[in-house]
């Protein structure tokens, strides 16, 4: 096993770690939060299972921001609406997560992809800081929504991709394992004999090891018979992206007629972040210094 010579602390954190097995062409990710997803699911006050949910969702956010070379956010957006509403989580390339949960405050999450009603959807969105943005839309086949990410790689990116998820009421861990394209793309066709023997290896891992387990131990583990390159950590943390010349963008959107509307039953008009909790304050006169024109 490869390390850093001067690793970081991953204990008790939030943070991300790459990896690069040697001498083939398979890379990794392997993402664990704490102190961040406890901050987001006591914002989103709902039962255990929606929050289990999300947290699957916040995970497979951060993950693939890792294994996505971008700047920009990669967002995971799950739709149902016979059941538990929709559930969306993102994670930008500097580290930041934040998640919600759109749904009724006693909604009971069903335990299947398949309970999650007919019209369940998976949208995962990648949106770039010079403007440009893609979404991928992923049928929900498995019985874990981890296979429905798999689905997602098999699909969109036509790489061969093993993904593992795990969340507890104050952890979520996730681990992605995914093949390296050969010069000229690849096809999953092509899959390769590393790449299928560690990939059944992968498969022995138990929620409790990805959960609680230091990345170098898990590596070791699963991979003992091979040279793991591991890349330090990196910190991830709860951080929301809203401010007051955000808000003032939608309400101008909204129009005039409809924001004095709302400032005519209240002094002044109280707007408030789903994500963080932050409260913005207008009164008339900001109101018609936003409509001055």
């Amino acid at each position: 096993m490869s390390t850093p010579s001067s690793p970081i602390s991953t204990a008790g954190g939030d943070w991300l770690r790459h990896f690069h097995i040697e001498h083939t062409r398979v890379r990794g990710v392997i993402v664990r939060l704490g102190p961040a997803w406890r901050t987001i699911a006591a914002q989103n006050g709902h039962a255990v299972g929606v929050r289990d949910w999300l947290g699957q969702c916040q995970t497979a956010a951060a993950l693939f921001a890792g294994d996505i070379k971008l700047r920009g956010t990669v967002s995971v957006q799950l739709r149902a609406p016979a059941s538990i509403g929709t559930l969306f989580a993102e994670c930008t390339d500097t580290g930041t997560l934040r998640a919600i949960a759109r749904c009724e405050a006693d909604a009971c999450a069903p335990a299947t992809l398949a309970a999650l009603g007919p019209a369940a959807l998976l949208a995962i969105t990648i949106e770039r800081d010079e403007g440009l943005r893609y979404q991928g839309l992923v049928p929900l086949e498995g019985a874990k929504l981890e296979h429905a990410f798999e689905g997602y790689f098999e699909r969109s990116e036509q790489l061969p991709t093993a993904i593992r998820i795990a969340s507890s009421e104050g952890v979520c861990a996730g681990m992605l394992l995914q093949q390296i394209p050969a010069e000229g793309g690849h096809a999953l066709r092509d899959t390769t004999p590393d790449f299928e023997r560690l990939g059944m290896l992968f498969r022995t891992l138990s929620d409790d090891e990805l959960l609680t387990l230091p990345p170098e131990t898990i590596l070791r583990r699963l991979f003992a018979e091979d040279d793991v390159r591991v890349q330090p950590s990196r910190p991830l943390a709860f951080g929301c992206s809203c401010s007051r010349e955000r808000v003032t963008a939608v309400l101008t959107a909204l129009g005039a007629a409809e924001v004095r509307a709302a400032l005519a039953e209240t002094p002044v008009m109280t707007v408030r972040c789903e994500f963080c909790s932050q409260q913005y304050l207008f009164d008339d006169a900001d109101v018609g210094t936003i409509f001055a024109g």
